[in-house]
Formats: structure tokens, sequence, C-alpha cells
């Protein structure tokens, strides 16, 4: 990673993924349908588009290049904590159009910036972490805007092949037990690591078991027919309340229809597969389905343990599968699909101990809140980490289908309000190892 060429060349890799993909996301539907807020939880696509590049400018063309601002005018316009989602939409955004000349001017400009900084002397440079820092950042408006796809009415307007079939879960153990002792968590040496994930410290996690792969629909269907959204007791008060004052009684986009379960997804309507990730559920949906099992939600530390660590070795790895970059062979990962694969898929994929579909599918929910790891310093700026850390927000692990690559590794955290269903969120479930 120290060689200048080789970071410049993962680093325009990295720039032109996220790029054609915001491309796909914003070019498959009308002018309309950019500026239209589909749902009050999200921006209009077109906001999403200029924001990305709004922020590559401000960290790439200003911070690193030093280059003069192209449109200073429209900062705050893009900036996400002085605007809620819901208000977006009355504010001064530029068109479409507009806003896709403005990201044109701008990549052209980054890349002209990347092929001539150093890539060293400075945090922002040092591995082309700026660079990094951007594409994850666009990424990750990109499955913000494959959300707003999905909470969309209307026709399909994305395509994409199945994702491959597994090995059928029934021939794998239910659970899998992770031995007590400590490990390291989190990472210093990460070059595109986040500042939330620094730095890699010791933890101690006792022994626990956790389930081989994620909870499916169909085990989750259960939890509904035995009344799980009907009994208090499965729920903590805030989850209960929920329930009750939005009639929630199954996970986001599922219909009781004709004597079966059905499902929108984007755009179309299907019977809910049995054998996937359930997927669009809460906090409060996990823990309920954990605690009606008999059973909990792992911790972030144990979660992280079961992806990483490497009883043989003693080390803790980049991914479960190894160090090894992800593989189309290993996780569903980057959009290629639109959904989770089944559980059981992509054997290569797994951790040294066993355990499935870590990566990719679905993020896990952990019953961990949003906190900093011993020795936190915020970077590049308190905004990205920081003003999230507290009971507010619960721990999310793993990325989805959703996710690319770039913003996914084994100590990468996703954080998130316990009431969020219209992210792409399910979970697995775990229990404490029996003593002697």
């Amino acid at each position: 990673m120290s060689d200048p060429d080789t970071l410049r060349r993962r680093a325009l890799d990295a720039l032109t993924t996220a790029r054609a993909r915001t491309d796909l996301l914003t070019g498959c539907v009308d002018d309309r349908e950019l500026t239209a807020q589909h749902s009050p939880l999200m921006s209009p696509l077109v906001w999403d588009l200029a924001h990305v590049s709004n922020q590559e400018e401000q960290w790439l063309l200003r911070a690193v290049g030093g280059r003069r601002a192209l449109r200073p005018e429209i900062d705050s316009l893009y900036d996400a904590f002085e605007h809620p989602r819901a208000a977006r939409p009355a504010l001064p955004l530029l068109a479409p159009a507009e806003a896709r000349a403005y990201a044109h001017e701008v990549r052209g400009r980054a890349l002209d910036v990347l092929d001539r900084a150093p890539l060293e002397g400075r945090p922002l440079l040092d591995a082309a972490f700026a660079f990094g820092m951007v594409a994850q950042h666009e990424q990750q408006h990109d499955e913000t805007m494959l959300i707003t796809h999905q909470l969309r009415r209307g026709p399909a307007a994305l395509t994409a092949p199945e994702p491959p079939a597994g090995d059928d879960p029934a021939g794998l153990p239910a659970e899998v037990l992770v031995p007590g002792g400590p490990f390291t968590m989190g990472t210093s040496t990460e070059p595109w690591a986040l500042d939330n994930e620094r730095p890699a410290h010791q933890r101690f996690v006792p022994a626990f078991l956790i389930d081989t792969v994620p909870v499916t629909n169909g085990a989750y269907q259960r939890f509904i027919a035995d009344g799980g959204y009907r009994e208090p007791r499965w729920w903590a008060p805030a989850g209960w309340a929920q329930v009750r004052a939005h009639g929630i009684g199954a996970p986001l986009f599922w219909r009781r229809q004709g004597g079966q379960w059905t499902r929108r997804r984007f755009g179309v309507v299907e019977p809910v597969p049995a054998d996937e990730p359930v997927l669009h559920v809460s906090w409060y949906e996990a823990d309920a389905y954990a605690r009606w099992a008999g059973r909990r939600l792992p911790t972030e530390a144990e979660w992280e343990k079961a992806a990483r660590h490497d009883p043989a070795s003693g080390r803790s790895l980049r991914y479960p599968w190894g160090d090894a970059d992800p593989a189309p062979h290993h996780a569903n990962l980057g959009q290629r699909h639109l959904r989770p694969a089944p559980a059981g898929s992509y054997p290569a994929g797994r951790s040294p101990l066993g355990v499935r579909q870590l990566i990719g599918d679905v993020w896990e929910w952990t019953s961990s809140d949003f906190l900093p790891y011993p020795g936190f310093a915020a970077f590049p700026y308190r905004e990205y980490s920081e003003v999230f850390f507290g009971p507010a927000h619960k721990v999310l692990r793993g990325g989805s289908f959703a996710v690319d690559a770039v913003a996914c590794r084994g100590t990468f955290r996703n954080w998130d309000l316990p009431v969020r269903r219209q992210i792409f969120s399910g979970f697995r479930t775990a229990r404490d190892a029996e003593a002697g």
C-alpha cells in the first residue's frame, strides 16, 4: 500500500466504482422522480447527488488540493446537519442537469488532484486516505439512495441477477461456539478505516454461541405466528410503544395476502422467500425475536470476535475469510444483487470457526450502543462519528447487499436509531456458553 502508483490506482478505482453506481441510481428514473421526496425519512435523490459532489469538492479540491471553492454558496444547502431530510425538498437545490454538471466538474478536478498529490506527509494524504474517505462516503450515500428506491412507489427501475444458491442450512450446525478469551478489536493499520474503527485494542470476551447463519424469513414468520407482535413481554418498553402506536405486525414492506406473506421489493410484489435472511426489521424487532427464541442479540465485541478471530493463529483477520479483499465468491456486496442470498450461501466467506454470511447480505443489529473505543480521536471531523456516540444509537455490523466492499470490512461500524426499519437490516442471535 506504500507505492504511490498502487495507491493512485486503488483510489481511482474506488472513486470510479462509486460514481458509476451513483450514475446508475440517478439515471434510471426521470427528473420528476429525482426531485421528489419518496419518504420524509429520505432526501430527494438529487440532493444526494449534489451532496456527494459537494463533499468531494470540500475534501479533495479544497482541503487536499488547496483549490479555490467552486460553489461555496451551496455548502450550506448540502450540509446534512444543517437541514433535516424532511426539509430538504423545500431548499433551492440544484436541478438534476445542474447537479450532474457540478458532479462532472468536481470529479474532473479531483482526479487532477489525485494525479498530483504526494499521498504522504499529512494524515489526509497518507495512504490516499482522503480519496478513500470520499469514495466510502459516496458509496454510503449510494446505499441511502438504494433505500430511497425501495421506498419509492411505481414500477421497478432497477434490475439485477439473482444471488447464487448456497448450502442447505439444515445441513449446517445451528450455532457455533466462540471460545472465551482476549482478541484484538478495531484497527490501527487498515489505511482507509474511519475514526470510529480505531484504535486497535484488546477485549476479553467470555465464551458464547452464535447463530451459524442470520435469522431467516421462515424463522421470523414463526415468531409472528406465535403472536410475537401481540405479546409485550418480548419487547423493550419503547419498542412495544412503537408497535402499538404504529400498528406494526411484520417487517416493513411485508403484507399478508391470500394466506401467505408477500413483500414489495424495488417495485415488485413477491412471496416472502423463507430461506433468505429477514430484512427491514428494527432493533426492537430483532431484540424481541431474540427474547422470544430464548436467546439475545450478540454484543458488538462478540460479533467482531466471531467475524475476525482466528483461533489457530490468535490474530484478528481483516475479514472472516482472511486478509484478502472481498471477491464475488466471498460475500453478497456492492449491489450485484438486489436481495440477500439464501442462508447458508458463500461458504468461501465463512469465518475460521464456521460462521456464515457475516459480511454482506444484511446489516446485523447488535445489542451494543454506539460508543468510542478507548483512545478514540475524531478525524478528520467530529461530525462523522463523535456527535452520534451514546445510548440513542445501536451498532450494526457486517454490511448488506447494498454496501460496496470499500465501505465494509471486519472492523467497519454502522449505527442507527433502534426504530429504523427502512435500512437493509437483519440480525442473528447468540447465547452465553454454559459454564463447566
